[in-house]
């Protein structure tokens, strides 16, 4: 993840104190972030759901790909600078590198996701109430393309 970097040495920094939010969940800024060096956490509905501090590390990225606002809020814990990329289907246009870098990056959220599930519908079996795992399954493996292409517009 280090090598996007690289990528993004040209585009303009910003430092953000202890405490600040880089993004925050429902809005859209149209921006990504790469994080250069700092902490952070990630927030969804007010609940933490990962830290993150790996020099490389992207936000935004699930927005600007589908085009709609953020879906959890990056708030740091210590402080942070982030390269901005302010129009990001283009960066991504132009850095196949980078696109492949979220490609691979969304890839392993969804095999985690995807995993976790497997685990706690295993671990309830039997149990009425999580037929929901079964839908969210579905949903998640056999999505067809078609849809996610008409998100885009």
């Amino acid at each position: 993840m280090n090598g996007i970097l690289e990528v993004v040495r040209e585009h303009p920094v910003r430092e953000f104190g202890a405490g600040e939010v880089v993004l925050q969940q429902g809005e859209s800024t149209g921006r990504m972030y790469v994080l250069i060096r700092g902490d952070v956490e990630i927030l969804r509905d007010s609940i933490r759901v990962a830290k993150a501090g790996q020099p490389g590390a992207l936000f935004g990225e699930m927005s600007a790909l589908l085009g709609g606002s953020h879906s959890a809020t990056v708030k740091t814990l210590s402080p942070s600078t982030f390269a901005i990329i302010e129009r990001p289907r283009d960066f991504l246009e132009q850095n196949p590198r980078a696109g492949l870098w979220v490609a691979e990056l969304l890839a392993q959220r969804l095999t985690s996701l995807t995993k976790y599930l497997v685990d706690v519908k295993r671990q309830y079996e039997g149990h009425d109430h999580l037929g929901m795992v079964d839908e969210v399954l579905e949903t998640l493996l056999h999505r067809p393309a078609a849809s996610v292409r008409s998100v885009r517009g």
